[in-house]
């Protein structure tokens, strides 16, 4: 009931500042005619785009970060982690100038956000780029978006007031305005490359201990729905290098011993793109043995306990190395006993509106085709 409670909480929490504020594309938010206005920080979109990625996944990553937002960013930060395909480096190079369309057509009453774009010479991998492209950021909000991913609309305009509010919240607490809220996730809800065909939710704890002590088993953050400050990250080093595939994770981890601040919100607001390709990477053994070093890592730092060290590695052995059939259904199963453990399954969201920007899907293809 506790946890339900917590959930609930947060609901009436944005229900709140959905019905007090409304957005002004200005950067600000006014309460009505008669209160004064009171200003939303601006922040960045951080991305990267490598050679593996597709012009379609990367222009519907970008059009649902920027253009279809109620409270778009003020800053898209996109690193070219090393070559990419002819038609990704063209849309690139012409991203100002259409971004500025877009805005200049669609919605005139509102600044286009300034778009940066960071080439690499060479692949260094995610966690490289993202430092990179930290660099190149701004504000102190940073929103992150995969460009495989797609943003719900209300996305920023959930996230970007309740992380205001929270850390005004924790401040007023605390006589010396410590507490600040730090790091701030949502639920995330899966697609299987049509994004009018939502699938699973994947809820997390809200906080607190239940958040902390969830961190010694799994992320407790869903890196494609994170907005957190860029002085906190800078503070625990940036994204680690040397972490593989587990660089979030292990930022994360190095956070929590540097004392920020977690939060999570069970509204899903990003669409995460699972199929086949995506199951298969989560299984094999060079994937068992990079988590048994990052496993390796948290034990040594203090992060997690002897015991607990065993029971992880064990738990990955269980996943990781078993057939992806069997990966594949004992995933969806824990993630639902996680989910019902937490709060139940949500509401089903609206799919998305698909703007004219996007590249068509297979279906359209065909249709226009006939």
């Amino acid at each position: 009931m506790g946890r339900r409670r917590s959930l609930k909480a947060w609901k009436c929490t944005r229900m709140h500042i959905a019905s007090s504020l409304c957005v002004v594309y200005d950067g600000t938010v006014k309460k009505s005619d008669q209160q004064p206005t009171r200003e939303l920080p601006p922040f960045t979109l951080l991305m990267s785009v490598y050679g593996g990625n597709t012009l379609r996944e990367l222009e519907r990553a970008v059009q649902s970060g920027t253009i279809e937002q109620t409270l778009p960013p003020a800053q898209l930060v996109i690193v070219r982690d090393g070559p990419v395909p002819d038609d990704i480096q063209r849309y690139l190079d012409s991203l100002p100038s259409t971004m500025a369309v877009w805005f200049a057509v669609e919605h005139p009453d509102m600044p286009a956000p300034t778009v940066t774009v960071v080439p690499l010479e060479e692949n260094h991998g995610l966690a490289h780029a993202l430092n990179v492209g930290l660099e190149h950021c701004l504000y102190e909000y940073i929103a992150r978006a995969d460009c495989d991913d797609v943003s719900l609309p209300n996305r920023f305009a959930t996230i970007i007031p309740q992380f205001v509010a929270s850390s005004r919240a924790a401040s007023h607490a605390r006589a010396d305005g410590s507490g600040n809220v730090d790091v701030l996730g949502s639920a995330i809800r899966e697609f299987n490359d049509d994004e009018r065909e939502p699938g699973q939710v994947r809820l997390l704890p809200a906080e607190g201990a239940e958040l902390a002590k969830y961190a010694r088993l799994q992320s407790p953050i869903h890196h494609p729905s994170v907005v957190f400050r860029k002085s906190a990250v800078i503070a625990a080093g940036g994204y680690p290098e040397d972490a593989g595939r587990f660089e979030d994770y292990m930022l994360w981890e190095r956070m929590m011993l540097n004392h920020a601040q977690f939060l999570n919100v069970p509204e899903p607001l990003v669409l995460y793109r699972t199929n086949k390709e995506a199951y298969e990477r989560r299984g094999g053994f060079s994937m068992f043995v990079e988590e048994c070093r990052l496993q390796w890592r948290f034990m040594r730092d203090g992060f997690t306990t002897p015991w607990q060290f065993l029971r992880n590695v064990a738990v990955r052995a269980a996943y990781r190395l078993t057939p992806m059939a069997i990966r594949r259904r004992a995933y969806h199963a824990i993630v639902d006993k996680r989910n019902d453990a937490l709060a139940g399954a949500p509401e089903q969201p609206e799919p998305p509106k698909r703007g004219r920007h996007s590249a068509p899907d297979d279906s359209e293809d065909a249709s226009s085709a006939s």
